[in-house]
């Protein structure tokens, strides 16, 4: 993962997406009549303006197109967005830094002999799908590390998710260049002191769910979700780079270094 200033480009064509919100399509129309607006397909740069889920759907929807992505907050959080300001947005565009984010690819098998792969921008998680615990193994580059964790789940998230779910469930925030994945427990009941792993982000992690039939886990990709998985595969995919815009100051490296020390 990098941070660097954007390459320089005119950004003279714009594609504007919203979140649907009220909020959001009001902002859209706006800045559509100031700046006028392409098709995405024509566009240099993507304005998204919405929360940070509409940033996750933005850049998986682009993968692959090498078209930077640069959020407006028009939701709630917005840890990925820059501020909403309807002046100057090109002279903006122009000045902000780039970071590139590499997603996590999961391979994942069900239990009824499908396969299937998503990648996750943010991370790759776990979760029981019954009142029951669920019951996983997990190797790391094929040597098993822990043979049964007893928990509500698992993830694997990114330095640029690391600050998402992942630290909801106490979880470490990782520098945004840092080549590291976190793995951590979701509601963890044995073992009681396991909080979880840091690896390197070349590492492979083999997920096994025990006992499959008796207590089914799904396994969700950011927003894509596999039911009923006997096993799951995770790694990060340094072959696809994800480019985010923010305005100097406010870069994602910056803000999860801030993080750190916020209350």
């Amino acid at each position: 993962m990098t941070s660097a200033p954007a390459a320089p480009r005119p950004f003279e064509r714009i594609a504007f997406l919203s979140s649907g919100t009220p909020e959001a399509e009001a902002a859209r129309a706006r800045l559509t009549g100031v700046y006028g607006a392409v098709d995405p397909a024509d566009a240099d740069v993507i304005v998204a303006l919405g929360g940070d889920g509409l940033m996750l759907q933005t850049l998986h929807r682009f993968q692959g197109t090498s078209k930077p992505v640069y959020g407006m907050n028009r939701g709630s959080v917005g840890f990925l967005m820059n501020e909403y300001s309807e002046d100057g947005l090109r002279e903006r565009l122009f000045a902000a830094r780039a970071s590139t984010i590499h997603p996590l690819v999961m391979r994942a098998w069900t239990i009824d002999g499908g396969a299937g792969e998503s990648r996750a921008i943010n991370e790759v998680s776990l979760l029981r799908a019954s009142y029951q615990a669920a019951k996983l193994r997990i190797s790391v580059d094929g040597a098993e590390r822990l043979s049964e964790l007893v928990a509500d789940g698992v993830l694997v998230a990114t330095p640029a998710g690391s600050t998402a779910y992942n630290l909801s469930v106490n979880g470490p925030i990782l520098p945004l260049n840092a080549p590291m994945m976190a793995l951590t427990p979701i509601s963890v009941f044995r073992p009681r002191r396991w909080r979880g792993a840091l690896l390197p982000d070349k590492a492979i992690v083999a997920i096994d769910v025990l006992e499959a039939d008796k207590r089914p886990v799904n396994a969700v990709a950011d927003h894509t979700e596999t039911r009923n998985v006997t096993r799951v595969e995770v790694a990060m995919d340094h072959a696809t780079g994800f480019t985010v815009l923010h305005d100097p100051g406010h870069s994602l490296e910056e803000r999860i270094l801030r993080e750190q020390f916020g209350p």
